[in-house]
């Protein structure tokens, strides 16, 4: 009997730690073992090893009575494995790599002595089957839990072990008897006996050098690889060969053998759920494996142990064909990894037996003295092993701080780890975090027991392999209980993930303590902070039925179809009234805040407007700006807010925008890509389509209007609005213009008609000169109407549009309209209220609405356009009320600020110069483009044409006179086109038609490849924003696609200290965050920051930017000589997304040298003069200012046998500006 006596936890070797740390820590390792079953002539035991494994033998050695010690790398210097023991000692030196520091022989052998150990054990891995290490012990007079070194030497080169088999009769697979060290070799072997064949390390295991070979093609490559593996992973890269069997399972048996010639085998193991060689799933024991083949696996195991004269634990591999034929695969002479199972099936401690034996027990004093006294298997028990690896991006290892770590527990649940929450995961070694032992009487019993316990894991911080796990226990193969080594290969759909790995609350305390570290991050938020109070949904209308919407034009169009749907509301018009459009959940918020609001906001008044407006005409959802800002500032999904309010507001239709063959973006995409989009967003919950091109091009809108129709939504043709028809002055956009193109879209086979009146420069009179001739042109077709406020005449308008018979006419609420929105809806309702223009709307019920969009407008008040009254100088600027606030914001960013008011003036001899163009987006960003850069360069309409052979102006300014975006009404200026565009290509006719098909089924492999997986909605998302879709999506990898659940407040302002928020996650999975603290700056540049997570602690780290060491680092840039023609600036403030120049090269007048971006902005900054470029003042990133010199050319010709790039231009790739 050995009394175990209290230890200190660590030592002061190295520094570490000091007697007097250890002061006020009552009750530290005063665990005691008053007596053992077997005694043992050792006091104290190293666990040679890290992580689990050493926990494990740590609990062996103190179940024992022995005094335990740990040792740890430098790296390792906080993990938790060294303070399980009663002493832990450093080994290695930071001059070692990690890894190293586990493989010093001589360095832990001579601690092992300072300390007076007297037995060691390895483990698995590092040293467990290094028979220097072995016999380096039995030179320092230490014992070595293991076998003799002989025989891990043996059993280490596989071809030796190879032969024994042989010597005692195992069946072997066909393969060399000794170690190969030339493909040439392997070839040989592989000619006689057949493909394919498998290359195997001749030292090592874990499935390191090793791989298959299915040709002969491929054999040089692949022996060069595995042996290349073996030698880093063993120091050995010969390697030897075996004909490959396939599909076979792996069994192996556990074997248990004295110092005294005595061998029992503890039953099999199935572990033929691998990846890569690499075991997953472990099980015990076999399920369905044949008796025969059982019992002749046991009689095999133990037959080569006694030959080999094997001591201690090990495990004897075979591989098991469809035949039941088995054959000798390898001798592990070591304890496994899955050693588990074996326990708890037959409750023998493997690890207790190990040092038992290293102590001279014999098989008879552990009362396993015959087979017959070996416990029979109890149950089955099941392994699961937790990594911190992410199957969605191949396994790919992942390191960190655990911030978060909840366990299963309960009845047949073992845990076997050595981790939890605050520890941090290296990157240096084995990703093995825990492993899950499940045991019950049955297979399927401890299968859904192993469910239950991932189910309950909680791990966050580092990506785990849980999900992975859960597909493989669900799959039928597995179910079945005869997996094979192929089972994963062979199955994809156990990579295809029901959750989202990153969506968790981690990564959304991630995000709430970035914004408290280095501040919110979201342009264009120049106003005041948002508003700490957020409004509580409106009310529903007394007696209102919370469950049922009432019944709405939703259901009349989804009935009976476009058609029979237009010919109702006409008679609807001529009947009853006027039909509204309620824009506030678009247009009105990217009028007035820059299209930030955010489905959150929108959900809580859905309802409502079910109920409130469900005799409306529809409601406005979507737009280019809508879809471009939702994913690329707000951080979520366009197609989900589609689908989410569909949901709360089932009874109305909803209308989206459509630029024709734009889409939703700023250029021409394939048709084929149109048409699948069209047809999604129809599928998706959008009823009609605002069919529109910024030009008024026919063929644009005659395509859109094809696509729509394909995908059976209404088809709403449209008259994009400028000048003034009531002008009897007006020359170009005069009241037979429009007719003209109002005919040319009717017998196209529109639905309905719009007049999109953009800027707001539809008069009252003009209204009733265009509606009232429209209407008595075509009686039959609907006439919907959209204005701006802008000027302060919206609502007259729209009165008098229904006046002379319009059917549908835009406003919002109240509180959201005015100024560069729409007019508003309660002044419209009223006035109409009673009338045979009544709207069906009570406009009391609609305070509520107002209400509630009064308050949730103060959220975004950060981006409010400040704008305090109505301007009518837009019927001289003719800006749209949406580029309105974004331009105002873009010119600021710029340094234009101050200079506003030359901006509009700007924009109105921008317009002129283009040719007095209708002003729609994207033809609009070309005008207000331009604008800027004319500002920023002090042109005015008439130095631009004469200057434009030698401006870099914007890009899109040049594409739209290539032709990219149509014809304009009237055709191209001149000579401002020619003198722009040069030699490079235009576009005659609709650009898309000639545009290749786009390869979607590609596409989603790109993006799957890139992003693990995807739907096909993102495919559309991806197809008309590429660029914004991956920086969503990693977004969403890094912070969870939960952020968008936050309430507004938090996600665009820090949290202030104990403010607490309520998430719901999932359906009524409701997570309280409260913020505590933040700390201060660490010597590494983070900071700690600290939550409560339903009252939880929870600690998030975050790098800290230093602004002020930003700025330090910031070059000072040489400014441009503007005399100079070869002295290149840049033309504006912007970023440098692409150099082109290279120094030593000629380029031509006109070449492009640089591009730049600012905003909405992409500008190819072109050569002046022909010459030599000496020096590129610029690198992709670079932020520059006005002025700024990018390049420096030596004019003059082009040297003798140099060939410089003509500088054509091709067809533009598709922009994503920036959306303010």
């Amino acid at each position: 009997m050995r009394q175990r006596h209290a230890a200190p936890v660590a030592s002061q070797r190295n520094g570490s730690y000091d007697s007097s740390d250890l002061e006020g820590l009552e009750g530290c390792k005063h665990v005691v073992v008053e007596s053992v079953d077997i005694d043992t002539p050792f006091k104290r035991i190293m666990a040679a090893n890290r992580g689990e494994i050493a926990v494990r033998i740590i609990r062996a050695g103190i179940e024992l009575g022995l005094e335990t010690l740990a040792i740890y790398s430098p790296a390792d210097r906080l993990q938790p494995h060294r303070f399980k023991a009663d002493e832990s000692y450093q080994v290695g030196s930071d001059k070692m790599t990690p890894v190293q520091c586990y493989l010093d022989v001589e360095g832990i052998v001579k601690l092992a002595q300072e300390q007076k150990v007297d037995v060691i054990h390895p483990g698995y891995g590092f040293l467990a089957e290094n028979a220097e290490f072995a016999r380096a012990c039995g030179r320092a007079g230490i014992t070595f839990v293991g076998p003799l070194p002989e025989t891990i030497e043996a059993m280490g080169d596989k071809t030796a072990a190879r032969r024994m088999a042989q010597e005692c009769g195992v069946p072997v697979v066909p393969g060399t008897d000794s170690a190969l060290e030339s493909a040439e070799e392997a070839r040989a072997f592989a000619a006689s006996a057949g493909y394919p064949v498998i290359l195997k390390a001749r030292s090592g295991g874990g499935g390191r050098g090793m791989r298959v070979v299915r040709s002969e093609e491929d054999m040089e490559d692949l022996f060069a690889r595995a042996s290349n593996e073996a030698k880093a992973a063993f120091g050995d890269g010969g390697m030897f060969i075996e004909k490959y069997l396939e599909d076979p399972r792996h069994i192996e048996i556990q074997i248990l053998a004295d110092n005294y010639g005595n061998v029992v085998h503890l039953y099999e193991r199935d572990c033929s759920v691998q990846r890569r060689h690499q075991k997953v799933v472990e099980m015990a024991p076999a399920p369905g494996l044949c008796e025969d083949t059982r019992q002749d696996l046991f009689r095999d195991a133990v037959k080569l142990a006694k030959h080999m004269g094997y001591r201690n634990a090990g495990t004897v591999e075979f591989i098991v064909d469809k035949n039941g034929r088995h054959y000798f695969m390898e001798v592990n002479p070591r304890i496994q990894v899955e050693h588990t199972v074996t326990e708890e099936i037959t409750g023998v401690d493997l690890v207790g037996s190990q040092v038992k034996i290293a102590g001279g027990a014999s098989l008879a004093d552990l009362g396993l003295a015959q087979q017959e006294d070996v416990p029979k298997p109890n149950g089955v028990a099941i392994q699961c092993r937790v990594t911190s690896e992410d199957p969605e991006r191949n396994f790919q290892p992942d390191s960190g701080r655990i911030t978060a770590y909840r366990s299963p527990g309960g009845h047949g649940i073992r845990l076997d780890g050595a981790m939890a929450a605050g520890n941090t995961v290296s990157q240096h070694y084995d990703s093995l975090l825990v492993k899950v032992i499940c045991k019950a009487p049955t297979f399927m019993t401890a299968v859904q027991k192993m469910q239950r316990a991932l189910y309950e894991f909680h791990i966050r911080g580092v990506k785990t392999n849980i999900n992975f796990l859960e597909n493989v226990l669900r799959h039928p193969e597995f179910l079945g209980g005869a997996p094979t080594t192929s089972f994963i290969e062979r199955n994809p759909e156990l990579f295809r993930f029901h959750t989202q790995s990153t969506a968790d609350l981690t990564h959304l305390l991630e995000y709430l303590a970035e914004q408290l570290v280095n501040g919110a991050k979201h342009p264009g938020a120049v106003g005041a902070p948002p508003a700490k109070a957020a409004p509580p949904p409106p009310a529903l209308p007394a007696g209102a039925d919370p469950h049922v919407a009432p019944s709405g034009w939703k259901e009349y169009l989804d009935t009976h179809g476009p058609e029979a749907w237009a010919k109702a509301v006409r008679e609807h018009r001529q009947t009853r009234g006027v039909l509204l459009t309620d824009t506030t959940l678009r247009d009105a918020h990217q009028s007035l805040l820059a299209t930030r609001v955010r489905t959150h906001d929108m959900l809580k008044a859905a309802p409502a407007t079910a109920h409130i407006l469900a005799n409306a005409g529809s409601l406005e959802m979507w737009g280019g700006a809508t879809f471009d800002v939702a994913l690329r500032f707000l951080h979520e999904c366009p197609w989900r807010r589609l689908e989410l309010l569909r949901e709360r507001i089932p009874n109305v239709p909803f209308q989206m925008l459509l630029r024709g063959a734009n889409a939703v973006g700023y250029t021409s995409y394939p048709d084929n890509a149109v048409y699948a989009f069209v047809r999604e967003a129809k599928a998706a919950g959008v009823d009609i389509f605002r069919v529109f091109d910024s030009l008024n091009d026919i063929d644009q809108l005659k395509f859109g209007i094809d696509s729509v129709r394909a995908a059976g939504g209404v088809a709403e043709g449209t008259l994009c609005y400028t000048g003034d028809v009531s002008d009897p002055n007006a020359k170009k956009y005069t009241l037979e213009y429009y007719l003209a193109l109002a005919e040319r879209m009717a017998d196209h086979g529109i639905h309905a008609l719009a007049i999109k009146d953009m800027a707001g420069l539809l008069k009252p009179r003009a209204a009733t000169q265009l509606v009232g001739a429209l209407r008595e042109r075509f009686p039959d077709i609907p006439i919907h109407v959209h204005t701006h406020d802008t000027a302060g005449t919206g609502v007259a308008t729209q009165l008098a549009a229904a006046a002379a018979g319009a059917d549908l006419i835009d406003c919002c609420i109240d509180s959201m309209s005015g100024t560069t929105s729409q007019p508003s809806m309660g002044a419209i309702v009223h006035s109409l209220a009673g009338t045979e223009l009544d709207t069906g709307i009570d406009p009391e019920a609609l305070l509520a609405l107002s209400d509630y969009w009064e308050k949730a407008r103060l959220l975004y008040a950060p981006f409010e356009s400040n704008l305090k009254s109505c301007s009518s100088d837009v019927y001289i600027h003719e800006m749209p009320g949406g580029q309105y606030t974004n331009l105002k914001f873009q010119a600021a960013s710029l340094g234009l600020g101050d200079e506003w008011e030359r901006v509009k003036n700007a924009y109105a001899a921008a317009n002129r110069a283009l040719g007095d163009i209708v002003k729609v987006t994207p033809s609009s960003k070309v005008v207000g483009d331009l604008a800027q850069f004319m500002v920023s360069n002090n042109l005015d309409e008439h130095s631009l044409v004469e200057q434009a052979d030698s401006l870099s102006l914007p890009s899109s300014v040049v594409e739209f006179l290539q032709g990219y975006l149509g014809t304009p009404a009237g055709g191209f200026p001149e000579p401002l086109r020619s003198r722009v565009v040069k030699d490079r290509p235009v576009v005659t006719g609709r650009p898309g038609a000639t545009m290749p098909r786009m390869d979607l089924g590609a596409l989603r492999e790109q993006l799957e490849e890139k992003h693990g997986k995807v739907s096909y909605r993102d495919v559309m998302s991806a197809a008309m924003y590429p660029k914004v879709f991956d920086e969503y999506k990693a977004f969403i990898q890094k912070h969870s696609r939960h952020v968008e659940k936050l309430p507004t407040r938090a996600f665009l302002a820090p949290l202030d200290i104990d403010e607490e928020v309520d998430i719901e996650l999932t359906k009524g999975n409701v997570v309280s965050i409260k913020l505590k603290a933040i700390g201060e700056l660490q010597p590494n540049g983070t900071r700690e920051v600290f939550f409560e997570a339903n009252g939880i602690p929870r600690v998030v780290e975050v790098k800290e930017e230093s602004k002020a060491t930003a700025q330090l680092k910031k070059p000072a840039r040489d400014k441009a000589d503007v005399s100079d023609p070869g002295s290149v600036p840049a033309p504006m403030a912007g970023e440098v997304i692409e150099v082109k120049a290279k120094p030593g090269s000629f380029v031509k007048a006109g070449q492009a040298l640089v591009v730049m971006s600012a905003m909405k902005m992409e500008t190819s900054v072109n050569a002046q003069c022909s010459g030599t470029v000496q020096h590129v003042y610029v690198i992709k990133g670079d932020a520059c200012e006005a002025g700024d010199l990018l390049v420096l050319i030596k004019p003059g010709g082009e040297p003798a046998g140099a060939s410089g790039d003509s500088g054509g231009a091709a067809a533009p790739e598709a922009k994503e500006p920036v959306a303010a």
